[in-house]
């Protein structure tokens, strides 16, 4: 006589056993998707939780639970459900923006962009600012090429400044 609740019995079309295997197999898979793929095939070929668990070194609980998932979203049913939280605010819009931003174009009267005038001319926080550059990697105060100065009267007064006289002048 069986003890404990029953099982929804786990059936795969060739398609899906096929998926599962390159799931599970697959060296670019990552580790969580693999083992979901494992505990699936496992409980297709008539193992029971427990065995399934034992094998794979994991609680009952989670073989009951991706099981449980594969039988009723099928392969859909292993990727990760949406987590608890405050949705985003800023859009993918807004940040291919402020990328767009800081790489194509230059602020008025500086070299370069800082996270305070960034904020300013999109309208998000410095912290956003500062996230979305980290996120991409871009570091505007840090460029490969010589920065041009926006000061009109740089070359007027660098030369006042040196006092010397003019030998190019013809």
């Amino acid at each position: 006589m069986r003890t404990g609740r029953p099982k929804k019995e786990l059936i795969l079309t060739a398609d899906e056993k096929a998926k599962l295997e390159m799931m599970a197999r697959r060296p670019k898979t990552d580790q969580r998707t693999a083992l979901r793929a494992h505990i699936v095939l496992d409980c297709a070929a008539g193992k029971n939780n427990t065995t399934v668990a034992r094998q794979r070194g994991i609680t009952l609980a989670t073989v009951g639970k991706w099981r449980a998932r594969f039988v009723k979203q099928g392969l859909g049913g292993l990727g990760d459900a949406p987590r608890p939280g405050q949705p985003r605010k800023i859009s993918d819009a807004m940040i291919e923006k402020v990328v767009a931003r800081t790489l194509e174009k230059r602020p008025k009267a500086a070299t370069h962009w800082s996270t305070r005038s960034m904020a300013k001319a999109s309208g998000l926080t410095q912290n956003a600012i500062v996230r979305i550059w980290r996120a991409f990697g871009l570091q505007p105060h840090l460029q490969d090429n010589f920065k041009l100065s926006t000061n009109a009267f740089f070359v007027k007064s660098r030369a006042k400044r040196d006092r010397r006289p003019d030998l190019f002048k013809s």
